[in-house]
């Protein structure tokens, strides 16, 4: 056998998340995510570490300073330094996001499989609890519980994670509708497999790859969502450095550009990093796309 037929029988015998990993390092666009993403969860760990003063420390007599050497992002008006504001606040707004996406894939992701292989009177209460969810725009819906708690980090992860399983929900109920009735499940029906072991060996590992490409593309909205909720006053609480209320606090400070424009340059960084990624993997574990970017 040659090596070109070794080659071929070789990644034709490769599972489909191999090959997708496989395309997803091949895309220049979905690495420069990945490594963003890494950049930034590097800086949320060493954050105590890398930054040159206490974020919540303040000195009146260095109020509002333009970046220079000794303040590479300038200062607040309470004299604290942006750039240290800006790494820690990387340990609240990554953490945020992950915790809300990881939540609503997994709780929706579990519904949705229930759901669609079950049926029945759990189908129709599940489903029928996220259309009323979904017909309200998540971030109206979110903000209203967030007023309702009370400002706070906790609240607001609260609301967002009550919003956001909806989506993951319908989403993994379609695939497990289009993957139960496939030959190999009935095949294992026929033989007497236990439903529960045909669930979680054959149906959802086949039916979640697109939870996976959703929540990758969620990662940056949710992060962009914690920081618009607390620039309203509905997420973090002064003194906490988090970007979006960061942003806030520099919102009328029209001559001190640097109070927004650092903390937002921050939130843009994130967002792109996750959305390359995020297009990276749809476009690798789509079969219709795959094949075109393997020849």
């Amino acid at each position: 056998m040659t090596a070109m037929a070794k080659f071929q029988r070789n990644r034709h015998s490769e599972s489909p998340l191999v090959k997708g990993l496989r395309v997803l390092l091949r895309n220049p666009m979905a690495l420069a995510g990945l490594a963003v993403i890494l950049l930034w969860s590097l800086v949320a760990i060493f954050a105590p570490t890398l930054a040159p003063y206490d974020p919540l420390v303040q000195n009146i007599g260095d109020r509002l300073q333009p970046p220079s050497m000794e303040h590479l992002c300038g200062t607040d008006e309470l004299g604290r330094d942006v750039f240290s504001r800006i790494l820690h606040g990387a340990r609240i707004s990554l953490p945020m996001g992950l915790i809300v996406v990881v939540f609503a894939m997994f709780l929706g992701g579990t519904v949705g499989a229930l759901a669609g292989f079950i049926g029945g009177r759990f189908d129709d209460v599940m489903m029928r609890l996220a259309d009323i969810t979904l017909a309200f725009p998540s971030i109206v819906l979110a903000l209203a519980i967030a007023a309702a708690l009370g400002p706070s980090l906790k609240n607001l992860l609260i609301a967002m994670m009550a919003v956001w399983w909806p989506e993951y929900a319908r989403l993994m109920r379609g695939q497990v509708l289009s993957v139960k009735n496939n030959d190999y499940v009935e095949a294992c029906r026929a033989v007497g497999v236990p439903s529960t072991h045909i669930l979680l060996r054959h149906i959802v590992p086949n039916a979640g790859t697109p939870l996976l490409v959703k929540a990758s593309l969620d990662a940056g909205s949710a992060i962009l969502t914690v920081a618009a909720l607390s620039f309203i006053g509905l997420g973090a609480v002064p003194p906490t450095p988090e970007w979006g209320a960061m942003i806030s606090m520099g919102r009328t400070k029209f001559y001190q550009w640097w109070m927004m424009t650092f903390p937002g340059l921050a939130i843009l960084t994130v967002v792109l990093g996750f959305n390359f990624v995020g297009d990276g993997l749809r476009d690798a574990l789509d079969p219709r796309l795959r094949g075109k970017q393997l020849l």
